[in-house]
């Protein structure tokens, strides 16, 4: 998993004691098979926390994901994973498809640049005030979708929530 985001994701949880597990989806990089269109995807997720809570069954656990991968990671947690919470981080406003958060309980945690062009506050913030509780949103003032010149508050912000 070579992605700057998720890196800094995974070494923010993991300063808090947390048991990370990052991973690549069907078809990115040198991973086996094709974009699945989101369903292959989450099944991808399911085996992955599936491997991880076989290793650590008594664990409370977050799930966590990066633009796409936030999608993914709240589709898990509100379909009844069982997480504590879910972070999504640069959440992706283009797909329009988010009936998946009308009922969703679990508490979320949306991390998002404040000049995130895949989620432009302008769209973000009407859909998160629309959502249930329990949700949160953190800010970071970063230059574009990929927290450029704020990694290191992004990092901080994520060993915070916990």
């Amino acid at each position: 998993m070579h992605n700057k985001v998720v890196y800094r994701i995974a070494r923010g949880l993991r300063s808090t004691g947390a048991v990370v597990l990052r991973f690549n989806y069907r078809g990115v990089n040198l991973s086996v098979g094709e974009y699945a269109h989101g369903e292959g995807e989450l099944e991808d997720a399911r085996v992955a926390l599936a491997y991880l809570r076989g290793r650590y069954p008594d664990l409370p656990f977050t799930l966590a994901g990066f633009s796409f991968g936030s999608r993914i990671a709240l589709r898990l947690g509100c379909e009844g994973a069982g997480a504590r919470r879910v972070i999504a981080v640069g959440f992706p406003t283009v797909y329009k498809d988010r009936s998946f958060l009308e009922n969703c309980r679990v508490p979320r945690i949306f991390i998002q640049s404040t000049r995130d062009q895949y989620g432009p506050l302008s769209d973000l913030e009407p859909l998160i005030a629309g959502l249930p509780e329990p949700k949160k949103l953190v800010l970071v003032d970063a230059g574009d979708h990929f927290f450029a010149g704020a990694l290191d508050v992004l990092e901080r912000e994520v060993a915070n929530l916990s």
